[in-house]
């Protein structure tokens, strides 16, 4: 391999995909040059990420692995329960036995490419995906948890099967005559609680981005709907829209928006 130039052997560094790096570092490993040692170092570094991360995924299996004796074996998740604006959307994903997505976690901890990128992937490899969406009129007429709840039942009948067992992220959903298995903080315990987070996140995500076209006063499309300063001062200067929920906003004695009805 010593007929190959440093910069000949970066590019193939570069364009290595994860599962040749083990290949190129056999390749290399006995090259004596320092910028082939600092490519091989970047590889290794690289693997035992990538070995770190399907550790942790394993772990996150723990719960699937529990309840295999299930055929399908449902997570469900909320977004948007706290906001001030918007709807509450609630994610339910089965995955695929042997699964093998990585990164897949609590939405929150994850960036917005990331979460991007996971949505489709769960998307594209999920045996089933469903999504459940209650409104700010609602969650005023009911009650945030009322909603809440709502919305999973909603996500469970739009998956098109019917799981035989669900595991929550920290509730047990009421008039659902499916097993379930309420895990706290289970976003980040369960592959399958996690990836109907980022289903649920990146769609309300997306919902709040649209509403931030209609509603350009508030900055939707920055906050999501989140108590801000500046969604706050938005509130004082234009009042309430539609798409507020007004028993979150009781104590603010805002006035309705001009243009409503």
């Amino acid at each position: 391999m010593l007929n190959k130039t440093i910069a000949q052997i970066k590019e193939e560094y570069q364009a290595a995909a994860l599962a040749m790096l083990p290949d190129f570092v056999k390749n290399y490993e006995q090259d004596t040059r320092n910028g082939v040692k600092k490519l091989v170092c970047q590889a290794q570094k690289k693997l035992s990420q990538l070995e770190t991360e399907r550790a942790r995924m394993y772990q996150m299996q723990e719960y699937e692995r529990r309840y295999a004796q299930y055929t399908s074996i449902c997570g469900i998740d909320e977004a948007g329960r706290g906001p001030l604006a918007g709807p509450v959307v609630a994610g339910a994903v089965i995955l695929p036995k042997d699964c093998g997505i990585l990164y897949i976690n609590d939405s929150k901890q994850l960036s917005e490419k990331k979460r991007e990128e996971l949505f489709q992937e769960i998307q594209k490899q999920a045996v089933a995906v469903g999504i459940g969406i209650v409104s700010a009129q609602r969650i005023d007429e009911i009650n945030i948890l009322q909603a809440t709840y709502e919305a999973m039942r909603q996500a469970i009948n739009n998956l098109g099967i019917k799981p035989d067992i669900l595991l929550n992220d920290a509730v047990t959903i009421p008039q659902v005559p499916i097993p379930q298995v309420p895990i706290v903080k289970g976003d980040a315990k369960s592959i399958s609680i996690g990836a109907a987070s980022i289903l649920a996140k990146v769609t309300r995500d997306h919902m709040m981005i649209e509403y931030d076209r209609q509603y350009p006063a508030y900055g939707f499309a920055v906050h999501k709907g989140y108590g801000t300063k500046a969604h706050i001062a938005a509130l004082e200067q234009h009042g309430i829209s539609k798409i507020h929920r007004k028993t979150f906003l009781t104590h603010f004695h805002l006035e309705k928006a001009a243009d409503e009805p």
